[in-house]
């Protein structure tokens, strides 16, 4: 007998909703993820610190860590602070460092994870890798999928604005992701997980065709929901290949070349998405991202983040060497300084200044 179906990673909880944190304790105390209700909770020195005198008293067997920033000695430094006790599951309360440390935590000590972000800045949150910082600069590592994921649309509201900006631009950029895989399937015949493929594209279509905006909670319902999926989508695929191509180089080597002065990771990964796009010969729909991403405030020139045009140049030529062995349209095309020089000038005059 053939095997017709595949299990596929996934939470077992995903509440996303207006208020979802007053339920929280009712998630925890599912089975499934908590009998006992001792649980460690994992929380910033910012957002996830002042919402914990409202959730406390809900949680009486819960043991609270204040975890200090996003490096690997601080995930590495709150697992052997949990070895001391017993828990049934670990609480990621907190921005994308928060959620990444408890990640990493949560798989040394062999515990489950419960995501609760307090903004959407990136497709992290329900993602298999725990991105920190080490002494090499930046590191991605293994880890399980959260068992459950609880986004309460009120605390998002409340964060920065540049942060659920941040959001769009990174689940946006799935859509010049996947172009690259299917681009790498054409050329080299690397496989394309077309389950993976699907949710990851529709998570960032969804996003880009909504006609709200971040003051709108059906609009950041579809962002939450577009930010889970492409996590998952990892999953499935085994790896960040459904959210990461020509884009993510070049966010990664604006945090390479200019670690002081780049912007955040779902700014860099927009506008890099935009100028990929443009690269392929999608100028329409290049144009019609750049026209989405600006009517959410985010960059699409390098101008718009404090960068100048040589810059720019710069980090497009040297995006390729991080992400060795990935193939996308920089592989691709493998253009010169001065060809690189000419695509941009070309790329402003199609999507408009």
């Amino acid at each position: 007998m053939p095997l017709l179906t595949r299990l596929i990673p996934s939470p077992v909880v995903v509440d996303i909703r207006p208020g979802a944190l007053d339920d929280l304790a009712g998630v925890l105390a599912d089975e499934r993820i908590s009998h006992s209700g001792k649980l460690a909770v994992a929380v910033s020195g910012g957002s996830g610190a002042r919402l914990r005198e409202r959730l406390a008293p809900g949680l009486p067997g819960a043991t609270w860590y204040e975890v200090g920033g996003g490096t690997l000695d601080d995930a590495v430094r709150l697992a052997g602070d949990m070895k001391s006790d017993q828990y049934d599951a670990l609480v990621g309360l907190g921005g994308g460092k928060i959620i990444d440390c408890a990640k990493f935590a949560a798989a040394r000590v062999g515990l489950p994870l419960v995501a609760v972000p307090t903004n959407l800045a990136h497709d992290g949150l329900c993602s298999p890798v725990a991105t920190l910082d080490n002494d090499a600069g930046r590191g991605s590592y293994g880890v399980p999928n959260p068992i459950a994921v609880v986004i309460d649309l009120d605390v998002i509201r409340a964060a920065p604005v540049r942060f659920v900006r941040a959001g769009i631009g990174d689940a946006v950029s799935n859509i010049s992701a996947i172009a690259d895989w299917e681009l790498s399937h054409r050329v080299n015949g690397e496989k394309v997980d077309g389950l993976a493929a699907a949710m990851a594209r529709q998570a960032g279509e969804a996003v880009l065709r909504h006609p709200g905006d971040i003051g709108d909670n059906a609009f950041l319902q579809v962002l939450a929901e577009a930010l889970v999926l492409t996590g998952i989508a990892m999953s499935v695929s085994g790896d960040s290949r459904p959210a990461s191509g020509a884009c993510h180089e070049i966010n990664h080597a604006f945090d390479l070349l200019y670690p002081k002065r780049a912007a955040s990771h779902g700014e860099q990964c927009g506008l890099g998405a935009a100028f990929a796009m443009y690269l392929r010969g999608a100028h329409e729909e290049s144009a019609n991202m750049a026209r989405i991403l600006r009517r959410h405030g985010l960059p699409v020139l390098p101008g718009d983040i404090g960068f100048t045009v040589d810059e720019f140049v710069r980090v497009v030529d040297f995006a390729p060497q991080t992400r060795p062995g990935r193939y996308t349209i920089l592989e691709h095309l493998d253009l010169k300084t001065d060809q690189i020089k000419d695509a941009y000038a070309d790329y402003v005059k199609a999507i408009g200044s």
